[in-house]
C-alpha cells in the first residue's frame, strides 16, 4: 500500500484546526464582516492581509484545538508585522 504524506498532513491539520469546510465558513463570515465596513478601504494592504489572516486563525481556534500554540503565535506575528511597519521596520 502506498503511503500518502499529504493525507498525514491533512489529518494533522484537521486534528488541530477542525473540519476545513466548517472552519472556512466561519473564516469567510469574519472576513466579510470586515470587508463591508467603511473603514476597510482606508487600510493598507498589509493591514488588510494581516486582519484576514488573523480572522482565519481565529476560526481555526474556534473550530479546532484552542490550545494549539502555533495559532496564537501566528495571530501575534501578523499583528507585529503591521505594528513594526508603522514603527518604520518593514519585514
Amino acid at each position: 500500500m502506498h503511503h500518502d504524506p499529504l493525507t498525514d498532513i491533512l489529518t494533522e491539520r484537521g486534528n488541530n484546526y477542525g473540519a476545513f469546510f466548517a472552519q472556512a465558513g466561519t473564516s469567510r463570515e469574519l472576513k466579510t464582516a470586515m470587508h463591508i465596513r467603511n473603514g476597510w478601504d482606508r487600510l493598507g494592504p498589509d493591514m488588510q492581509e494581516a486582519l484576514e489572516m488573523i480572522a482565519m486563525k481565529m476560526s481555526r481556534i474556534v473550530h479546532g484545538n484552542p490550545n494549539h500554540l502555533d495559532s496564537w503565535d501566528d495571530i501575534a506575528g501578523y499583528a507585529r508585522l503591521v505594528a513594526d511597519r508603522l514603527r518604520g521596520v518593514v519585514r
